[in-house]
Formats: C-alpha cells, sequence, structure tokens
C-alpha cells in the first residue's frame, strides 16, 4: 500500500515538473494524469534534455 502511496506522489511531482516546463499533453494527446508513471518520467527527462540544450545555447551566443 506504501509504494502505491509513494508512485502516486512521484506521479504528482513529474506532472508539476512538465507543467512548469508548459507541458500539457503526452504525445499523443492524452492528458497527463492519464499517463503511465514510465511514460511521464520519460517525457520528463526529454523535457530536461531540451531545457538543458538550451541554456547551453544561450551560454554560447
Amino acid at each position: 500500500m506504501e509504494s502505491k502511496l509513494i508512485k502516486e506522489e512521484r506521479k504528482e511531482f513529474v506532472i508539476s515538473e512538465l507543467l512548469y516546463f508548459e507541458v500539457t499533453k503526452l504525445g499523443d494527446g492524452r492528458q497527463l494524469y492519464e499517463g503511465s508513471l514510465a511514460e511521464l518520467e520519460l517525457l520528463h527527462i526529454r523535457e530536461k534534455i531540451k531545457q538543458a540544450r538550451k541554456v547551453a545555447v544561450e551560454q554560447i551566443i
């Protein structure tokens, strides 16, 4: 039971991070809350990479 609560808390955290990056839907058009934790984690990693690249380019210019 406790691991389910931890998973839900992690899912809420990842969704809030994605919303901070202005991501409101999954690639297939579903709402974030409809995605699995694994799907959300993958999207979160991709967005963090995208943001890191953006910052790196801005530092060069």
